[in-house]
């Protein structure tokens, strides 16, 4: 009797246990994008800066010269030393050249660095005889003629064969450029793309 119940507790024991189920293998859940390794707009090496952008300019082993700044409306800053001096218009490479020669005549070799820490929204500026006038926001190039149609097209006594797009330039001198709505439609006339800041007048 006792030898009987020893082999069947034996046999229990060496008995494999029964499978358990196993659960199903955990879905991969995507990661979300981050913001690590995208570009802004200020970041483009030809990025041209605009008022009211916040700069960073550095002056290596200067402090005092170091400085945080905002672009004034009229594209100006201020700076020790180099007092005025016009920023919009300008990429950080061109403004940083520009203040190195100027500093020249006070700091033995300046090395300087412009760094545009907070970028303004780009934007143009529709004008005149349009149905709806005001600022847009330049996310990415359009020409002219897509500008005119978010303003909603012309009004009944616009003179569409001069219009004029209004381009402050590096140096804060204004470049007008004429454009004539007809010819850009038939497709005889060039096209124009805006850039940030620009403003087209329908008269």
């Amino acid at each position: 009797m006792t030898r009987a119940i020893l082999v069947s507790c034996a046999l229990l024991v060496s008995a494999p246990a029964a499978a358990q189920p196993t659960a199903p293998p955990a879905q991969k859940v995507p990661a979300l994008p981050t913001r690590a390794g995208t570009t802004s707009r200020a970041d483009a090496p030809d990025y041209r800066m605009v008022p009211g952008d916040k700069l960073r300019i550095e002056v290596y082993k200067d402090p005092q010269l170091s400085q945080s700044l905002q672009i004034r409306p009229d594209g100006r800053i201020t700076l020790p030393l180099v007092g005025d001096i016009a920023a919009a218009g300008s990429t950080p490479r061109e403004l940083a050249t520009q203040l190195t020669e100027k500093l020249r005549e006070f700091v033995t070799a300046p090395v300087v660095t412009v760094i545009v820490a907070e970028a303004m929204p780009a934007m143009i500026y529709v004008m005149g005889e349009v149905n709806a006038p005001g600022a847009q926001p330049l996310n990415e190039p359009i020409s002219v003629l897509q500008a005119l149609a978010v303003a909603g097209g012309f009004k009944d006594f616009a003179n569409t064969k001069k219009i004029r797009i209004l381009r402050k330039g590096a140096n804060g001198a204004v470049q007008t450029i004429a454009f004539n709505y007809k010819e850009a439609v038939e497709g005889t006339g060039r096209p124009v793309l805006l850039q940030p800041g620009d403003t087209v007048i329908v008269p």
